[in-house]
């Protein structure tokens, strides 16, 4: 074999057909011993949600987060808690008060801990979604479901 041959042949790639059956269903003999053959990747766990949400966030457009940003997806969650909403991790409306509580407290935190450094617009954002999110709560915490 010449050098030029040689070559040309490190250059392809080599089709090799694994499959155990013929296209007529018959076992085929000239299988590969098993030990040649990689070892089986072992089953994965479903992935939890914080991971499931980080792999999303890799494939989101890349969009700037902000406060407001921020603001509205606490407030969203408070609308999923409230029942409000669809929640996007189980895809159903269920109402958890408690969540929704605390996440309309940690709202009021920020509101408190970021007061003189907010431009109007962020003020007024955190008022209104703080005023909204309230009444809800209160109208359902006083009228429960059944």
């Amino acid at each position: 074999m010449s050098m030029e041959e040689s070559e040309e042949k490190d250059k392809g790639f080599k089709v090799q057909d694994r499959r155990r059956f013929s296209a007529e269903g018959e076992a085929r003999s000239n299988q590969p011993e098993e030990s040649a053959a990689a070892p089986p990747e072992p089953p994965q766990a479903p992935p939890k949600p914080a991971e499931a949400a980080a792999r999303a966030a890799e494939h989101a457009p890349n969009v700037e987060i902000n406060f407001s940003m921020f603001l509205v997806s606490l407030s969203t969650q408070a609308l999923a808690a409230l029942g409000e909403m669809t929640d996007p991790a189980t895809g159903k409306n269920e109402r958890d008060l408690d969540a929704a509580r605390q996440l309309i407290d940690i709202l009021g935190v920020l509101r408190d801990k970021t007061r003189g450094n907010l431009d109007q617009d962020e003020k007024n954002l955190i008022e209104a979604i703080l005023f909204d999110l309230r009444m809800k709560y209160v109208e359902l915490a006083k009228h429960p479901p059944g």
